[in-house]
């Protein structure tokens, strides 16, 4: 039977590029209805994992659990139907597609009814600067606005559990705003689990509700957010 409070679990996962591990026994869950911020300096594996979870790089060992399921060996497509979305570091649409082209795409790894129905109106209250901008290109929009579109592609399909890679990175304060407004009214239904890679303490203290510390490829810290002190940042993630 499948234990549908179990969310997302990483087991003793390892994981890399060819020949090159960049993951080692790595292990971790995100919960449903928790936000879990992943930390660590650049080039620690942070994307790596990210990638991992979403199919995208094939672990050399260990288990990768969905609410019970072992998807180890699933394809990207499977997974995201299983209700994982995905946001990839650097703001990743398709620039020559319109905004509601890029929104329906996201809207393949609905079920049939979802699909049926069309963009929810969720989305453009999440964000309504894309319903002003339906027919114009992605790649005529900001850096900001392609941000807000690849979260909102992601929200389409009402995924269970949301990966985010670094979705500040990058964009104006203003924007920065509505997006930790987006995720502070996900945390808020408490139905979602999102796994978060950001390098402010403030925000990883202010919204996440548990953290883990990743350098050189290994969990080296974890804990409750409101416990993250400026001596671990210091320790585990200062330059």
């Amino acid at each position: 039977m499948t234990d549908r409070s179990a969310g997302l679990e990483l087991q003793d996962v390892e994981s890399g590029y060819g020949e090159s591990m960049i993951l080692r026994r790595v292990s971790m869950k995100v919960q449903p209805g928790q936000v879990v911020c992943l930390m660590g300096r650049n080039g620690v594996g942070k994307t790596t994992l990210m990638k991992t979870v979403m199919g995208l790089i094939r672990p050399k060992r260990g288990v990768i659990r969905y609410e019970g399921r072992e998807l180890t060996s699933s394809s990207p497509d499977r997974r995201a139907k299983a209700g994982i979305g995905y946001v990839p570091q650097g703001r990743d649409i398709f620039p020559q597609l319109t905004v509601e082209e890029n929104l329906l795409l996201g809207l393949e790894a609905a079920d049939p009814k979802l699909r049926k129905a069309g963009i929810p109106e969720s989305v453009y209250e999440q964000f309504p600067v894309l319903k002003q901008m339906l027919h114009r290109k992605g790649g005529d929009l900001s850096g900001g606005q392609q941000q807000q579109l690849s979260i909102a592609r992601a929200l389409v399909s009402e995924p269970k559990s949301l990966l985010l890679d670094e979705p500040m990175e990058g964009i104006q304060p203003s924007i920065v705003q509505e997006i930790e407004r987006v995720i502070e009214a996900i945390k808020a239904r408490k139905t979602m689990a999102v796994l978060l890679v950001e390098q402010s303490l403030t925000f990883a203290t202010g919204i996440a509700d548990y953290y883990y510390v990743l350098d050189k490829g290994t969990m080296v810290a974890e804990g409750s957010s409101a416990d993250l002190s400026e001596e671990q940042v210091r320790k585990h993630l200062a330059v």
